[in-house]
């Protein structure tokens, strides 16, 4: 591609941008796949255009406005981009805008002006104000100010820049150092990170996708501060966890591994296809604990049917995400003031609630990736106020308890604040609540019994079908096959109906296992009714999940 047909397709991009509203990285993937004929050097010249502009997108518009350079579209920033963002002559700026095929018009008045006054310059300028210096939105600046104080140009210059690729060793299949020799012997230098005993960090942008190491599951993509989130959760094998909000199951997958697949993660959402994403994800990882279900809102019903049931519930709450700005620059752009109010009433709701799926002495861990104080410090203040049976717990012990050692240095006291400036990370709030009730260990940690692992299934919203005849004491570990009802004497000659679940002394007040169908002297010799699958103490106080899907050994993106 010439220079000019970059410069045109990159404003192609913005324009669709700006037209749907949809995420940058979704609407260059869609133009990248329909134009499979544009090379990686051309792609990549092409994403820094267009990343480049959204980035400086506060600046551009100073610019233009400031030098009379016309109306402010994807045209004008993309000249002013040109100009004083890539330090492009004037001559090279009218060379690529030649009207020539799959190139730019030619500049129009208004638009010779900006060029001939705008190179020479750089996008920064002493008369600038912080919130055009540091590319975010006006209505914005109060906000950040007041928490931040002298700390917000050290912060906002950490979210201007783009972020390295992080990733997170999968501990159910190899250790960090053996990820890193595999990386290596693929061609990509990695490095440990600061914080998560489980992260590397590589420089730009390898082609993941085609390495044996990513495709036999031994590393997935995720943040830094997204991993030591998922951390403080505290999931351990045995446990009954809920990730709430769980999108494309990033967080799930660090549990699963935190669990070494034992015990019942459900990973929840509201959109079946962000969940139908996990679950390749969840296969290539080697992740056999998590059962995804999709609610139909916040209050689905199955959320009280199973109220009081759960060790650790994460709520990885929907936000601004003023915390990625340096991976989703088009954020900045696309919030509006409006968006904070419904947020922050959505994010009580789905804290509300999530808080009853939590057992006494269980845990609600609320995150976001937002840097503003009214989705983070104010959301628990107010979810503690209409819910008295819930406390914080201080990050320094949980931190400990979790992870080890103490925490980051300016990252907060009571709850997590990680930034991409102090910490290397993407902007994150964590806040650990714990419920009142059965009292926990020295370590934070209760042990709960241990629960049999289960397959990665897809539900509706239903109870999750019952599983295959399983082994148990009572069969004497064997198989035994289905029951037919029969005529008994103790049914007076007819066909029986099988008998409800109930809980008696014999079982602690549990319901009791389902019974064999195996011939005793009690049932006259013939097999009596099958029950219907129960939680029971040996399943974890989970419903017996299926048969597991088939899974490849690994060949060789929290």
């Amino acid at each position: 591609m010439t220079p000019g047909a970059r410069v045109q397709a990159a404003i192609d991009m913005l324009d669709t941008l700006d037209a749907s509203r949809i995420p940058a990285d979704v609407a260059a993937g869609d133009y990248f796949r329909s134009r499979r004929y544009i090379g990686s050097k051309d792609r990549a010249a092409l994403a820094q255009l267009f990343y480049g502009v959204l980035r400086l997108r506060a600046q551009l518009d100073w610019w233009i406005e400031r030098l009379g350079g016309g109306r402010l579209n994807s045209r004008s920033r993309a000249i002013a981009y040109l100009a004083v963002g890539q330090g492009w002559k004037a001559e090279d700026i009218l060379e690529a805008f030649d009207g020539g095929q799959h190139r730019p018009a030619r500049l129009d008045d208004s638009e010779l002006n900006l060029v001939r006054r705008a190179v020479g310059h750089k996008a920064e300028h002493r008369d600038q104000p912080d919130w055009v210096r540091f590319n975010y939105p006006q209505w914005l600046h109060p906000a950040l100010s007041e928490f931040y104080g002298r700390d917000l140009a050290k912060v906002l210059a950490g979210l201007a820049v783009p972020a390295p690729l992080d990733l997170r060793v999968n501990r159910l299949r190899t250790t960090r150092p053996d990820a890193r020799r595999m990386l290596k012997d693929e061609g990509v230098d990695a490095r440990s990170t600061r914080w998560s005993p489980f992260a590397l960090r590589v420089d730009g942008r390898p082609p993941l996708a085609s390495l044996e190491v990513f495709r036999g599951g031994f590393v997935e993509v995720q943040d830094e501060g997204s991993q030591l989130a998922s951390m403080l959760v505290g999931a351990r094998p045995g446990m009954r966890v809920v990730d709430f909000c769980a999108g494309a199951a990033g967080k799930t997958l660090a549990m699963a591994a935190e669990m070494e697949n034992r015990g019942h993660i459900v990973a929840c959402d509201i959109s079946s296809s962000r969940l139908k994403g996990a679950t390749p994800r969840l296969r290539r990882a080697g992740a056999f604990n998590v059962e995804l279900r999709t609610l139909s809102s916040e209050r689905d019903k199955w959320v009280k049917r199973h109220q009081g049931e759960f060790d650790r519930v994460l709520v990885d709450a929907p936000c601004t995400g003023s915390g990625t700005w340096r991976r989703n620059p088009d954020a900045k752009w696309t919030m509006r003031r409006d968006d904070i109010v419904e947020l922050k009433a959505l994010q009580l709701r789905i804290l509300d609630s999530a808080a009853r799926l939590v057992k006494p002495g269980g845990r609600l861990i609320y995150v976001t990736c937002s840097l503003l104080r009214a989705e983070n410090e104010e959301q628990v203040d107010s979810f503690l106020a209409s819910h008295e049976g819930f406390t914080v717990l201080p990050l320094p012990e949980v931190w400990a308890a979790t992870i080890g050692g103490a925490p980051p240095p300016d990252s907060g006291g009571r709850y997590l604040r990680l930034d991409p400036a102090r910490h290397e990370t993407d902007g994150f709030f964590v806040a650990v609540l714990q419920r009142a009730g059965q009292a926990t260990d020295s370590a934070g940690l209760r042990h709960t019994p241990e629960a049999r692992p289960v397959e990665v299934q897809e539900t509706d919203g239903h109870h999750p079908r019952p599983a295959k005849r399983v082994k148990t004491q009572e069969s004497g570990g064997h198989r035994p096959p289905p029951a037919k009802r029969v005529k008994t004497q103790e049914s007076g000659g007819h066909r029986t109906q099988p008998a409800k679940r109930v809980k008696t002394q014999e079982s602690g007040g549990h319901r009791p296992l389902p019974a064999k169908p195996v011939r005793t002297p009690e049932s006259g010799g013939h097999r009596p009714l099958p029950a219907k699958p129960v939680r029971t103490p040996e399943s974890g106080g989970h419903r017996p999940q299926g048969k597991r899907p088939h899974t490849r050994r690994p060949r060789g993106t929290a």
